[in-house]
């Protein structure tokens, strides 16, 4: 490791200030989600909203792997810095922006500042820690997000109700600084004395790949239909810049993504694996609030807290897979993780109809136990077979893969849910057709007006409008 070696309180402040800034990456989402019914109120442009998520998503995860490779050129720390600064300068901006156009570009900004949290905190925690120990550090490190998903609604519902929805972003920036102030001041890392090339054609090649597949996974099948000219020409457009990617990368002498990291067979069953996981993370994370609110008759908040379940289950499953992984190795334990995933979806379609609220609610921490148990052995794994040299650019492909994966199951629950309501629509009996809406952007308007959703009809199909309400009518 580069790093001059921290003590034992040195290490506790560096990982503090990761935790802070693993909170403001998980937190962003879920306090602006609260907050849109504000926001569109505010600024108009409701045909555009969901773009204040879906830009997040897509400059974060395509910017990810550049960033891993930007931690092993130049360290850890100015480039987990710099990304931090460039999310606090998107947050500002999102709380000065003057319609929804200004917010969806400076939320791009705040993405691309997020791909760098994302791949240098957990970098970090390889660096600072042993096999040993990692898997407890994962335990806290997860617990970020556990915290965000209560903390995150409760903030942005305050400040959309009693204050002004700018400050969801505004919030940002006393955590940000705190945590750039304890990573100044305690970790230190050995100056890069060897000179760099910097691959400027590789990052944008690659940038410009993820990016185009993400934008095509996340319009498809929403904004238009997957066979229809716009999803085959982003598609095409998407395998033509992985091949230039490809042939520039082979090119490199220090390329972004080295091609080791995909004939390593290990690494390319480990990143696999991260996409499986992320994509059976979209069910539960889009669909079960509404689920909550419209089958079991809760609250929003009480809906919020049976999908906070799977994010308690998460860090502490984390926090004790390093007894289970120092016993029976990595890939064992992956699959003790991969098995209880299945469990839980089996579980859930046996619970019976409507169901308890905490029978869903064990189920949910069923499956982020099993989230747990796949994810850190996976990550702990990879970071465990290379140096600190390469150890960046690892553990960047196995969080890309992970939102990659997340970006793919919104696109194929998305799917499954519109033609599954739709099909329900066209099934139903002549005597029931006449009080029933006549396609699937239409249930969304009937759940408004009942009172099950706090925000209006958006266009077709678009999971994202299924945001939870501060209704407690049930429906």
């Amino acid at each position: 490791m580069s790093d001059n070696a921290p003590d034992a309180t040195q290490r506790r402040w560096i990982l503090a200030a990761l935790m802070l800034t693993m909170m403001l990456a998980a937190m962003d989402t879920t306090i602006v989600a609260t907050a849109i019914p504000q926001i569109v109120g505010d600024l108009g442009g409701f045909a555009l909203f969901t773009w204040v998520f879906s830009i997040y998503l897509l400059a974060q995860t395509a910017t990810i792997p550049i960033y891993g490779k930007l931690a092993d050129t130049f360290g850890r720390k100015p480039v987990l810095v710099v990304g931090t600064l460039i999310f606090l300068a998107g947050s500002v901006a999102s709380a000065l922006a003057w319609n929804m156009v200004a917010l969806i570009v400076f939320r791009g900004l705040q993405g691309l500042g997020a791909g760098s949290i994302m791949a240098t905190v957990n970098t970090l925690a390889g660096d600072l820690y042993s096999v040993r120990e990692r898997a407890r550090i994962q335990g806290w490190l997860s617990s970020a997000w556990g915290i965000a998903a209560i903390v995150g609604p409760t903030l942005g519902g305050a400040f959309a109700e009693y204050a002004s929805w700018r400050w969801i972003f505004l919030i940002n920036l006393p955590i940000g600084a705190l945590s750039i102030i304890l990573i100044g001041r305690f970790l230190h890392e050995q100056p890069q004395h060897r000179r760099h090339r910097i691959d400027y054609a590789g990052a944008g090649l690659v940038l410009a790949t993820g990016g185009s597949l993400i934008f095509g996974l996340l319009q498809g099948g929403q904004a238009w239909p997957w066979l229809s000219a716009p999803s085959i020409g982003v598609f095409a457009v998407t395998a033509a810049l992985a091949t230039a990617t490809i042939l520039v990368e082979r090119r490199a002498r220090e390329p972004i993504m080295p091609a080791w990291l995909w004939r390593h067979r290990m690494l390319a069953g480990t990143n696999l694996a991260m996409v499986g996981m992320g994509l059976m993370m979209m069910g539960p994370t889009t669909y079960l609030p509404t689920f909550g609110q419209s089958v079991l008759g809760l609250g929003a908040i009480a809906a919020g807290f049976v999908l906070a379940a799977m994010v308690i289950g998460w860090p502490v499953a984390s926090a004790l897979s390093g007894q289970l992984y120092l016993r029976i190795g990595f890939r064992d334990t992956a699959l003790v993780g991969a098995v209880l995933i299945v469990i839980a979806a089996v579980g859930f379609l046996l619970l019976p109809y409507p169901g308890s609220a905490w029978l869903v609610a064990l189920d949910q921490v069923v499956l982020g136990a099993g989230f747990g148990l796949l994810s850190t052995p996976l990550l702990v794994g990879v970071q465990s077979t290379v140096t600190w040299r390469d150890r960046g650019v690892v553990t960047g492909a196995n969080i890309f893969s992970r939102y990659l994966g997340q970006s793919l199951g919104a696109a194929i629950f998305g799917a499954i849910f519109n033609n599954t309501i739709a099909a329900e629509l066209a099934r139903a009996s002549a005597t029931l057709r006449p009080h029933l809406p006549d396609h699937v952007d239409a249930v969304i308007g009937e759940l408004h007006g009942a009172g099950c959703l706090a925000q209006p009809k958006t266009t077709c199909g678009k999971p994202s409008s299924l945001r939870p309400t501060t209704s407690s009518s049930g429906c």
